[in-house]
């Protein structure tokens, strides 16, 4: 027994490295019940971003050891609970003043993240941790200010107190926890509130700070322009002042901070070129510059940092050049992002030596030419976006041996030439898009097969031939829209479970299709066959058509012929109809007016005679309505009135009559408003005026007669006003002159006098807005005013004046 005890007491004081587990020791009585009751004065609740992580108050049992439940920490000599763990843990209640959490004075470490204590305040008594070294009280919905004794704990490490909208700081509490925390690395307090906080006296707050490593000031509301070298850290490897809307000036020269290796200063308002001195920031691995106002050229010393991962400098106003052809073989860039700029030029050769790239993202600029060959070194690309551009050309063919890529986005340029018939890569391409080019010859039939292809955009080439067997079965976006196919729709398309949007439109697709075959796809939202006119569609009057979430479908110019054969039909979730330029008349199918989520209905181009079914009770969600170039005549129904969403109404190119109905003022959503080509009379209803939406108002070649009423003044949105061919007289309203935004004015071939207003947009107007009125004179036409011919003050002037 005595060799025992020898043998332990040797293994107990001569081992330092040698220690019990904190669990081996029973925690202190008041320590056990101050855990305890804390977890008593709380509910839980789903908490969404933690559905995975288990409860550790679960084990919390009375009288049971504390230093054995999750989330607990107990020091291995004195057994006093220092560490507290209760991040994600649902949560749900408030911290009190008298919360037995505070009882707790030996704790070094404290995580509440992620639980929900909305309406507690940031108690001055979380400055009585003095021994806290780690402090994460993130997400938690804290309120008010941050007490100034939190300054108080001088031994933190590590302070977050992310993602607490309601939490606000005062500079002077946020100089002094900097100054007395002498050893803190981390400090993390984005999203909350740092509004008082002008940007230059960070400076002043940090200035001590040798030990800070990062910095995280994310949203916080901090604005004010941003004065030169600031934030001088010596020790600092992390910075992140994004998304400060108003934060603005030039971007600060950073190169005292030597060993940054992270910095994001995006969706901020900086502005000027990008500072050399960036280049001597040579730890750097990300820079992110996202959504600013940043100009100049792109220094080519940036490109060239060998430790460079990342860079980000999208939506800039970079114009100055093309990229530097200075990629080294030595760079380490995964992500290139320069996008939505406005960089011309042609791409460089030296993009070849990325040969660790992973997202390269070059669109939305001005870049010309072809596009080099450089795809063969860049095998491990997943993301390829040169969209937007000018680029002409062939695409060349070592794109087509990349294996990893998955989205490829070559859209809106003017590559031309027929894809290759045969390739060895793209066996993960999910995203294709091509839309938008003068691509030529067939589709080849990889296009429609590539095993895990989810979207596939064709539209808007030059494409010819049939459409070949499909076997994409992970497609669910398919557009070959706009292009000069032939020949039948395949009967693969239906086989496809996921499509959700088809596009065939625009083509010269023939043959007879079923329509009750598109029903098959269940999960088919959009669907365009439109103008292609010798596709026949077969609607089987005995089929009742079922598109449980159709919310799209486009079937003009496709040679309907009344609606004997749309008889049938469910489409409970259809929103956009288009049926224009086909044969229809007569009455409108019950299953069409059934719609109740109809929100655009487009039947121009037919031989519709009446507006009575348009203007009943159905609809009450539409929103555009188009019966232009029918055969409607009589009056417009008041009942159209009663359609409080509609934002366009276009009854043009029709035989109606009557007087332009005075409850038009009612929809007060109205933004455009066409009545041209029809037999309108008498005078333009002065409650005109009231329609404040309006974009624009065209009443054109009618036989309105009266004066152009003075409320047409007040529609300050109006963008475009044509009163054209009518019987209108007296003068031109002095109150027009007040429509700041009118670009588009006709008043031709009326009856109008005096003198043309002057002002503002009257002064950009030529001679053809004003064409066959014998009576005007003054600018810009060549006829000068007598003393008799000015335009009288408005009723309004003269009020003023009596006034």
């Amino acid at each position: 027994m005595r060799l025992f005890l020898l043998y332990l007491h040797i293994l107990l004081f001569n081992f330092p490295s040698f220690s019990l587990s904190s669990s081996n020791f029973l925690c202190h009585p008041e320590d056990s019940y101050a855990l305890l009751q804390f977890k008593s004065s709380f509910t839980t609740y789903t908490n969404y971003a933690c559905q995975e992580q288990p409860q550790k108050t679960s084990t919390w049992k009375n009288g049971t050891n504390c230093c054995s439940w999750h989330g607990v920490t107990c020091d291995t000599v004195s057994a006093n609970v220092i560490g507290l763990d209760l991040g994600c843990e649902s949560l749900q209640g408030n911290i009190y003043s008298n919360s037995t959490l505070f009882q707790l004075s030996h704790l070094q470490s404290l995580n509440l993240s992620y639980n929900d204590f909305f309406g507690t305040h940031f108690h001055s008594k979380f400055g009585g941790f003095q021994n806290l070294t780690h402090l994460d009280l993130s997400s938690c919905n804290f309120q008010g200010e941050v007490p100034p004794q939190i300054s108080h704990l001088s031994k933190l490490i590590s302070l977050h107190l992310s993602r607490n909208g309601q939490l606000s700081w005062k500079e002077t509490t946020l100089k002094s926890l900097v100054q007395n925390a002498t050893i803190l690395e981390e400090l993390i307090l984005d999203e909350t509130n740092m509004s008082s906080i002008h940007p230059n006296s960070l400076n002043l707050i940090f200035n001590q700070s040798s030990s800070l490593t990062n910095l995280n000031l994310q949203r916080s509301g901090i604005s004010g322009n941003w004065k030169n070298n600031i934030l001088c850290l010596p020790s600092l490897q992390e910075l992140d002042l994004s998304k400060n809307d108003y934060l603005e000036g030039q971007l600060p020269n950073l190169s005292c901070s030597t060993f940054l290796r992270i910095l994001d200063l995006s969706y901020c308002s900086f502005t000027g070129p990008i500072p050399l001195s960036f280049s001597n920031l040579t730890y750097l691995t990300s820079l992110s510059l996202i959504d600013n106002r940043l100009n100049g050229s792109i220094p080519s010393s940036l490109l060239t940092l060998q430790n460079l991962t990342s860079l980000s400098l999208k939506d800039n106003l970079f114009i100055s050049g093309q990229i530097p052809d200075v990629f080294p073989k030595s760079n380490r860039f995964q992500k290139l992002d320069l996008s939505s700029n406005k960089i011309d030029g042609q791409l460089p050769k030296s993009l070849s030596n990325l040969q660790h790239l992973i997202n390269l993202d070059l669109s939305s600029n001005s870049f010309s030419g072809q596009i080099p060959d450089v795809f063969d070194g860049l095998t491990k690309l997943q993301e390829l976006r040169l969209g937007y551009n000018r680029l002409e050309g062939q695409i060349p063919p070592s794109l087509f041996r990349l294996s990893q890529l998955d989205y490829l986005d070559f859209s809106n340029n003017k590559l031309k030439g027929p894809l290759p018939e045969e390739i060895s890569g793209f066996q993960n391409l999910g995203y294709l898009f091509l839309n938008n080019n003068l691509l030529s010859g067939k589709i080849p039939s990889w296009c429609l097969s590539l095993p895990s292809l989810g979207m596939l955009d064709l539209s808007n080439n030059q494409f010819t031939g049939n459409i070949s067997v499909i076997s994409s079965y992970s497609l669910y976006y398919l557009k070959l829209c706009s292009n000069k196919l032939q020949g039948d729709i395949p009967e693969s398309i239906f086989n496809f479970a996921n499509l959700a949007t088809l596009c065939l439109s625009s083509n010269n697709l023939s043959g007879v299709v079923n329509f009750q075959h598109f029903s098959k796809l269940q999960k088919l939202d959009t669907l365009s066959l439109s103008r292609n006119s010798q596709l026949s569609l077969n609607f089987e009057s005995t089929v009742n058509y079922n598109f449980s979430i159709l919310s799209t479908l486009e079937l003009s110019s496709v040679g309907l012929i009344g609606y004997s054969k749309l008889s049938s039909g469910k489409f409970p979730g259809l929103r956009y109809l288009d049926l224009s330029d086909n044969k229809l008349f007569g009455r409108l199918p019950n299953w069409l007016l059934n719609i109740d989520s109809l929100q655009s209905l487009g039947l121009s181009h037919n031989m519709f005679e009446s507006m009575d079914q348009f203007t009943r009770n159905q609809w009450q969600n539409l929103q555009g309505l188009d019966l232009s170039f029918n055969l409607l005549a009589g009056g417009i129904s008041l009942s159209i009135c009663n359609k409080s969403s509609l934002i366009l109404l276009n009854l043009a190119h029709n035989k109606l009559t009557g007087n332009i109905p005075q409850c038009l003022a009612n929809v007060s959503s109205l933004q455009v408003l066409d009545l041209q080509e029809n037999k309108f009379y008498g005078t333009i209803p002065n409650v005109i005026g009231e329609l404040q939406a309006l974009h624009g108002l065209n009443l054109s070649h009618n036989r309105l007669t009266g004066s152009i009423p003075q409320s047409i003044g007040n529609l300050s949105s109006l963008e475009s006003l044509d009163l054209s061919s009518n019987i209108l007289t007296g003068v031109i309203p002095a109150e027009l002159t007040n429509l700041n935004g009118l670009e588009v004015l006709n008043l031709s071939h009326n009856h109008l006098m005096g003198e043309i207003p002057q002002g503002k947009q009257f002064n950009t107007f030529s001679n053809d807005s004003y064409v066959g009125n014998s009576g005007l004179c003054g600018f810009p036409l060549s006829k000068k005013c007598g003393p008799k011919q000015h335009s009288p003050p408005s009723a309004n002037t003269l009020g003023s004046e009596e006034n």
